[in-house]
């Protein structure tokens, strides 16, 4: 049973990320196919996918065509209940399912003052007042799953589920632009930041090259963490 996965510049994709997070993470059976984000490509190459305009996009085996990260994840949920992509018990299923849907219809501030990018730092990014209320309201959600459900492991539900896929991509912005959070956030930050599966993406993306870069700012750069300086 093996999907196809088509996904975006690994460089600056959040939401090809979170796709890719899907299956790499609970161990689904998929083909990633790349498509020109970036080299403005990427209509022709998902035309063979309709309604598909953006990534990432899924075919099911049966050739059926998803083409919403979020409505990826409830048809895997609901096609494979045995690897447990929400937690099972289901008060932290609800918790789960209202997180992950907060984050994939809001914080439009910091997704617009702070693309998703990948290769470095910037040094000296001063956020508005509303990426800072953005902040707050990840950091309440992200405290509140961690309290009731987060005990068993370093995710927000204990185990890796769909909630931590689709906050992948705000841990790594939080991480590019320096953003000013908590202790205990950044203890969950970090968990992204070493987790084998991101490190194998931020790998592949090192193959990406961009003249001129897509995202420029009038600011200093630092290296990624982990990253000879």
């Amino acid at each position: 049973m093996t999907y196809q996965l088509y996904i975006g510049d690994r460089t600056f994709s959040s939401w090809s990320l979170r796709g890719w997070l899907l299956f790499e993470k609970f161990g689904l059976d998929f083909e990633t196919h790349m498509v020109g984000l970036y080299a403005g490509t990427y209509r022709e190459e998902l035309a063979h996918l309709a309604p598909a305009r953006t990534v990432p996009a899924m075919q099911t085996p049966e050739g059926h065509v998803l083409t919403d990260s979020l409505a990826m994840a409830e048809t895997l949920a609901e096609r494979h209940p045995e690897v447990n992509l929400y937690p099972q018990d289901p008060a932290a299923r609800a918790l789960a399912r209202c997180i992950t849907a907060e984050m994939h219809s809001g914080f439009m501030a910091l997704r617009e003052d702070c693309p998703n990018m990948i290769t470095h730092v910037w040094e000296g990014f001063a956020p508005s007042d509303a990426v800072r209320a953005d902040l707050a309201r990840i950091e309440e959600l992200w405290a509140l799953a961690r309290a009731r459900h987060g005990a068993d492991g370093p995710w927000l539900f204990g185990n890796y589920s769909i909630a931590d896929a689709f906050y992948a991509p705000v841990a790594l912005r939080i991480t590019a632009y320096d953003l000013p959070i908590s202790e205990a956030a950044q203890s969950y930050v970090d968990s992204h930041l070493k987790d084998p599966s991101f490190l194998a993406w931020r790998a592949a993306s090192q193959e990406e090259h961009y003249d001129p870069w897509p995202y420029p700012m009038p600011l200093g750069r630092r290296p990624w963490p982990g990253d000879a300086g």
